[in-house]
Formats: structure tokens, sequence, C-alpha cells
């Protein structure tokens, strides 16, 4: 049995790869080790608990749906971004089968709070990523945003649909931008 794993990425690398073959409920530390071909002790010296390593999965499968490529520009409006965001939800679900339902189930327990805060920064970088493309969007009507509507309310309330969409697992944008048009343009 190898006893060095060569990363952190190796280790979060194996660990998607694991939920898309099994699903959520396969990771665990043992299945983990076993599947990097190291012992137990090898992930927990990357890893000091459970709970972190479960987190640090959480944020990797995050971050592998809704991180832009490198090279790819901002996106040019409101539209499609929120086209772009369904359409990575759908890869989502495919790719990682019940992840969006379950994984958020996991982390209600005491002793999940690390994998909480890394699910709250990454939906705080989408919707923040949101708010700055209502930002730069120039398509936006000038009298869109008032004092009682805001471009940081819109985003949220944009984001709501989206977890929504999610949880309901329905990824058909067109309702959404539809609501973007009418709304905003």
């Amino acid at each position: 049995m190898n006893t060095v794993v060569t990363s952190k990425e190796e280790i979060l690398e194996t660990s998607r790869e694991l939920i898309r073959q099994a699903g959520w409920s396969a990771v665990s530390i043992r299945s983990v080790a076993a599947a990097c071909g190291v012992s137990v002790g090898s992930i927990y010296n990357y890893y000091d608990s459970k709970a972190t390593l479960m987190g640090a999965i959480v944020e990797s499968v995050w971050r592998e749906i809704f991180h832009l490529p490198e090279g790819q520009t901002p996106f040019r409006d409101t539209l499609s971004c929120i086209a772009w965001l369904y359409e990575r939800m759908a890869y989502g679900n495919k790719q990682y089968p019940g992840f969006f339902t379950f994984h958020s189930l996991g982390f209600l327990g005491e002793d999940k709070s690390d994998g909480q805060q890394r699910m709250r920064q990454t939906w705080q970088h989408i919707s923040d990523g949101l708010r700055s493309v209502l930002h730069r969007d120039t398509k936006v009507r000038p009298d869109a945003f008032t004092e009682a509507f805001t471009e940081e309310q819109c985003a949220d309330l944009l984001f709501s649909l989206m977890l929504s969409a999610l949880l309901r697992q329905d990824y058909d944008s067109s309702t959404v931008l539809e609501l973007v048009r009418r709304t905003l343009y």
C-alpha cells in the first residue's frame, strides 16, 4: 500500500470520483483512503477530522461545478450568467447525482460547522458574482433599481431562485430568464 498521497487535491479528486460513481454516501475516511491506496492515518495527515474532509470535498465539488475555466471572460450580461449557472446546475446533477439535495443534510449536526461554513462561502461567491454581473450589465434599464429594490436584493433573489431550482432538480432557466428580461431590460 502506498503510504504517501501526493497532495490534498489528489484526495479531493479521488473523493469526487467516489461521489460520481457511488453517490455521496460512499464517501468516508476509509473509502477515500482505500481509493487513494493509502492508510486511514495518511488521510488524517491532511485532514484532522472526517468533518474537515467532508467540508473540503463539498467545497471541491461546488468549485468544480461553478468555477469559470481559466481564460473564460466574464459574462457579457445577466442573461448569459443565469443561463450558464443553470447549465452548470444540470452538469452538477449529472456528475454528482443527489449531491445538491443530500449533501446539505449531512451538515446539520454541530460537528459539521466547517462544512457549513465552506458551503456558505461558496454560495456567497456565487451571489457576489451575480451582483457583479448585474452591476456591469449595460442592458439593464437605468430605472430598474431603486432604494426599495437594489442590485444586491435582485442578486439575492436570483440566487434564491437558483437554490430553489437545485432542490427541485429543475434546471430549466427559461422562467428566470424571462423574469430578468421583463424586470430589468
